[in-house]
Formats: structure tokens, C-alpha cells, sequence
């Protein structure tokens, strides 16, 4: 199954602070807190637009609680033409009933209390943001639009376009979409500046659990086994980096795309593909690589393809040839607790994952169509050592050393923005390719009861410049659904269901076949 979906602007939430006489941060003097964005004009659904609409009020505050480092950088640098959405999709196969769906989700607030929170009003000589946690949501975040045959177009519109308010709690938005075919669509959208998919997830769990009236307990870890590459890497020799120095490949724009028109937001494609085979686990040990390690490889042949596909022509080109720049792939980890003790926020850590000079190599049979199976059996092998190994080294931190340098509350927090910005806009081009987001197995059942369990989930990560584009995977009934999500300063649609295809046959290549006296690939 293939889905795209274009983004299309919608007008923004307006904003207004009237006071309200609560609070005072910490540090600096007392301030009036701001009223929450007002709802769009009703018609959009049920109690009158996207975010629940209908009466709003300001909850009690009963907490502040000082912006961490990916919140504050996040918060740094927005961007109105591209909204630092985390987009996440549930297909149940039943109609779920409003009421219960609304008072389950709300009842599931309660128990996750660090998502109910809203930015608190800040002023230029503040030293940090603040979140105010509330006793109750400012607006109600369950909506339930008009069904109709474009329902879920325009609810996956909003999720890429529209980010839920900062200041109103809780700045997550959840639409349940009637489907054509009898089923319901949760489509959950978060303000990336807040939280991110899992804790958002991990409360969906909760209005499950609340919902279904059956536990929803996370099942078990899986257990890798120990293998070969598992020594933690030297201290100046990082897995994977590829050339230290050079900058990273970048997704080849398209020459023949069409004008956007100044669009903003992201573009989308969800697919749904087959999980590739694997070699079979020898007794007692592991697998040679991962699932995870094919997507990554998947990820680096689409990229590798693309751009030798539209490499500059000439010999006056002024970009470096795709084969010379290593690609580099970030790749989110998470290492919290999925029971009901989970932290919430933005609790992920990132590496790089680097290809470089062995990859260089072997270019021709990588970039061929189809790709060489042996060349493509290298990279596995090659990938699987470097994700060991990244693993084994200890958890760094979330965005690094300058990340935590620049959110040390020592100077008022609008210096700190403009270096930040300053900053960003410097090391774009040493920003790496693309992010790759592989959630694995959702770790809870999400039996919604007489509504059932998750025929399929998508997620979505943010395609902010200058990466343009993230790959996001999830696994359900041993099939992977994924979510290519794009900026349309590089790409246009015809681009991104291209580039979807070339991920297709790339994850295909990735796929093990048993040889001729080995009987047949499980």
C-alpha cells in the first residue's frame, strides 16, 4: 500500500498573551502568562477545529521545569515554512466510540503529567526557558473531523503543516478519522520542541490500556547476542566517519522538478514493504547484521542511486561528485524504559552512522541497477560492525559538547538564540545526508478493544533543510511501514514517489538468499 500526501499551507494559529496574573520564573521578574492560540474557525470537526476546539481554559500551574538541550536548540530555531512536526498514524481496523476515546486519552494525561505542559512567557533577559506543567490541558487535544473520502488527506495535511501551540497544554493533537472501510485512523501530531514519537506513543498506550479496559504492557527487549565488532571503538578513531573533514553527501536536487510555489511544510509518502530476509542465527549466536543494519544500508543505496542518477554534468560542475562525498546517516537511539515509568520529552540521542572510503570503492556495483549482490553483502557486513560498535561505546551526549555549551544558562536566552542560529547556519553543510528513524516493533499491543489492534502505524520525523529528508520505519505483522517525508525546496512529489521506489528495490537488495545447497531463506 502507497500513500502520498502534499503538503499544503494552511494559515497559522494566530497568538495573543492577554494576562492571566500566574506565575513568576525563577529568574527574572514576575510575568504574565500567555492565553493559548485561539481555535480555528469551527466546521473542521467536532467541537470546532483541530485541537479539540470549544472552551479554553489556563490549568494550574503545579511545576517549572527548565528546558533541556534538544527542547532549548529546538526552540531556538523555528521555522514557520517548516514546522518541527513528529507526524505518527494508527490503523484500527473497528470504530472506536468518542466519548470513551476522548475521557481514555484525557484519563491517560493524567497518569503521563510531564505532557501536560506549555512554554511559559519568557522575556529577552531571561538565562532559560521554561515548561509550565499543568494540573489540567489548557484546550482539549481529541477531535473527531467530518468523515468523508479526503478525511485523512487533510488530517495527514495538518499533521506536516500545523504544529499544536507551545503555549497551550499539551501541545499534541490527536484526530480520529472514520475510515471508508469501516476502520478508525488515530492521527497524532506532535510539536517536535516538546516531545518526541515514543513518549507521545507510550501515552497512546496508556488511552489504549484506559480505552480496551486490557493491560498494555510493553512486551520484552529483544536479546541481540554478542558478536564480532562488539569492542567499544578507540576514543580518536569513531566507527564509520568516513573522511573526517569532508562534508557529507547531499540528496541530489531534481533538475526537472516542478516549481513549488513558495509551498511550505513537508511532502509524505507512506508504503508499506516486505521485512528482507536474513541469514538464519547459527545455535547460540546472532546473526551476522540486523534489520536495522538493512535499512541502513536501504538508506545508503537510495541516497548513493539517487545522486548518480543526477549528478552534475560537465566538466564545470561545481558540486562534488557523489562519489567522493562520503554519506553519513544520523540515527536516533533510545535507550529509556517503554513501562508506564518511561521519561517523557525529547529522550533520543543521536549518532552518525559515516560511509566513506571502503563504500567509495565499490561505488560502480553499489550504484548498479540492481545493485551487486556481493558488493551489497560487503556493506552488510561493513554496517553491521560499525552499529556494534557504536553501541558498545558509552551513551555520549544527546546533540554533543556545543549543543550543551550553547544552552548553559550564562547570558540572557536571546543571545543564546542568535548564536545559536548563527551557528547552525554555519555547520549546515557539514549536516549530515539524511536521518534515518527505525522505531523496530511497537513494544505495545494497543488493543483498543471492541476497535482492535494496529493493522499498521506509521511515523514521521521533521524534513527540515538543510537534510531535506527523513526515512522513518516501523514494524507491524512482520511488515515494515515506511514514511518518506520531504522538503519541498528539494523535491517536489514526483521526486519524493521516485525516491520511494528506490528505496523499495534498495531494501529488496539488502535481502539474504540462501545458496543452491543450502535449501531455502526463512
Amino acid at each position: 500500500m502507497t500513500a502520498r500526501q502534499p503538503a499544503r499551507p494552511e494559515p497559522p494559529d494566530g497568538q495573543h498573551e492577554p494576562p492571566d496574573g500566574r506565575g513568576e520564573p525563577p529568574d527574572g521578574p514576575a510575568e504574565r502568562s500567555p492565553a493559548p492560540s485561539p481555535s480555528p474557525p469551527s466546521g473542521e470537526g467536532a467541537g470546532g477545529g483541530f485541537g479539540g476546539g470549544g472552551r479554553q481554559s489556563r490549568g494550574i500551574v503545579v511545576a517549572r521545569v527548565p528546558f533541556p538541550v534538544v527542547d532549548e536548540i529546538s526552540r531556538h530555531c523555528p521555522d514557520e515554512s517548516q514546522p518541527e512536526t513528529v507526524h505518527i498514524e494508527v490503523h484500527l481496523p473497528g470504530r472506536v466510540d468518542p466519548a470513551r476515546l476522548r475521557t481514555a486519552f484525557h484519563r491517560a494525561l493524567a497518569r503521563h503529567p510531564r505532557i501536560l505542559m506549555r512554554q511559559a512567557p519568557v522575556r529577552w533577559w531571561h538565562r532559560r526557558y521554561l515548561w509550565q506543567l499543568t494540573a489540567a490541558p489548557d484546550v482539549d487535544p481529541v477531535d473527531f473531523p467530518p468523515p468523508g473520502p479526503d478525511a485523512l488527506a487533510r488530517a495527514r495535511r495538518r499533521a506536516l503543516d500545523a504544529c499544536p501551540p507551545l503555549d497551550a497544554s499539551p501541545p499534541v493533537r490527536l484526530e480520529a478519522i472514520e475510515d471508508t472501510g469501516g476502520g478508525t485512523v488515530l492521527v497524532l501530531t506532535i510539536h517536535h520542541t516538546a516531545l518526541d514519537g515514543p513518549s507521545c506513543l507510550r501515552v497512546l498506550a496508556t488511552a489504549a490500556e484506559l480505552y480496551g479496559g486490557a493491560g498494555n504492557p510493553p512486551g520484552p527487549a529483544p536479546v541481540r547476542a554478542t558478536g564480532p565488532g562488539t569492542e567499544r571503538p578507540k576514543a580518536d578513531d569513531p566507527p564509520g566517519a568516513g573522511r573526517r573533514f569532508s562534508r557529507p553527501a547531499r540528496i541530489a536536487a531534481d533538475p526537472g522538478r516542478a516549481p513549488q510555489g513558495g509551498r511550505s511544510g513537508n511532502s509524505m509518502l507512506l508504503a508499506e514493504l516486505p521485512i528482507p530476509a536474513r541469514p538464519p542465527r547459527t545455535p547460540g549466536g546472532a546473526a551476522p547484521y540486523t534489520v536495522n543494519d538493512q535499512l541502513l544500508v536501504a538508506t545508503w543505496l537510495m541516497v548513493a542511486r539517487w545522486n548518480r542518477l543526477h549528478a552534475p554534468a560537465g566538466p564545470h560542475r561545481t558540486a562534488a561528485a557523489p562519489s567522493t562525498a562520503p554519506v553519513v546517516i544520523t540515527m536516533p537511539v533510545d535507550d529509556r524504559p517503554r513501562g508506564a515509568e518511561m521519561p517523557l520529552g525529547n529522550g533520543t540521542r543521536l549518532v552518525s552512522v559515516g560511509f566513506g572510503p571502503e563504500e567509495r570503492l565499490d561505488a560502480g556495483p553499489l550504484t548498479a541497477d540492481p545493485p551487486d549482490p556481493d558488493a551489497v553483502a560487503r556493506l552488510l557486513r561493513r554496517t553491521a560492525a560499525r552499529t556494534r560498535a557504536l553501541k558498545a561505546a558509552p551513551p555520549g551526549r544527546q546533540l554533543g559538547l556545543a549543543a550543551t555549551v550553547l544552552t548553559a544558562p550564562v547570558v540572557p536566552v536571546r543571545l543564546r538564540a542568535a548564536m545559536t542560529r548563527a551557528l547552525r547556519t554555519a555547520a549546515a553543510p557539514w549536516t549530515s545526508t539524511t536521518l534515518l528513524s527505525n522505531i523496530g516493533r511497537i513494544p505495545y499491543p494497543l488493543d483498543f478493544g471492541d476497535a482492535g489492534r494496529p493493522t499498521a502505524v506509521w511515523f514521521s520525523a521533521p524534513a527540515r533543510m538543510p537534510r531535506g529528508l527523513t526515512v522513518t520505519t516501523v514494524s507491524v505483522a512482520g511488515r515494515i511501514q515506511l514514511a518518506l517525508r520531504w522538503s519541498p525546496v528539494l523535491l517536489d512529489d514526483a521526486a519524493g514517489v521516485r525516491l520511494g521506489t528506490l528505496f523499495r528495490s534498495s531494501l529488496a537488495a539488502t535481502a539474504w538468499t540462501a545458496p543452491p545447497a543450502a535449501g531455502a531463506s526463512r
